[in-house]
């Protein structure tokens, strides 16, 4: 029997209850750039300012943005590379985890 790999919404879900639980006076909140939408609200988005491949969580308080992945099989996309590089190049940490226990671990390192 394969063993089911939890998706990226599982994972994100799952740490930022985790997070909220463990630093309750830091503040977290996602960025909602995923995700199937029809091509009319994409386009709305993308007039409002939603920008392809800006990470999926930011915590302001620690200048900490959070690049969730599946435990298997996620990967980095050019777009998200990109953006790494300039919110690093601004000062800004990024983190990229590989699942719930990958962010747990690599947070518990910064």
């Amino acid at each position: 029997m394969v063993e089911r790999v939890p998706t990226e919404h599982e994972e994100q879900r799952q740490f930022v209850s985790w997070f909220r639980q463990t630093y309750p006076d830091v503040r977290i909140f996602a960025i909602p750039n995923g995700g199937y939408r029809s091509k009319v609200t994409a386009m709305r988005l993308k007039t409002e300012g939603a920008s392809p491949g800006v990470p999926d969580l930011f915590v302001p308080a620690w200048a900490l943005w959070i690049e969730m992945k599946r435990q298997k099989g996620g990967s980095v996309s050019l777009e998200q590379k990109d953006w790494h590089q300039y919110l690093i190049g601004i000062g800004h940490k990024v983190l990229i985890a590989k699942g719930f226990d990958d962010a747990v671990k690599k947070l518990h390192q910064m």
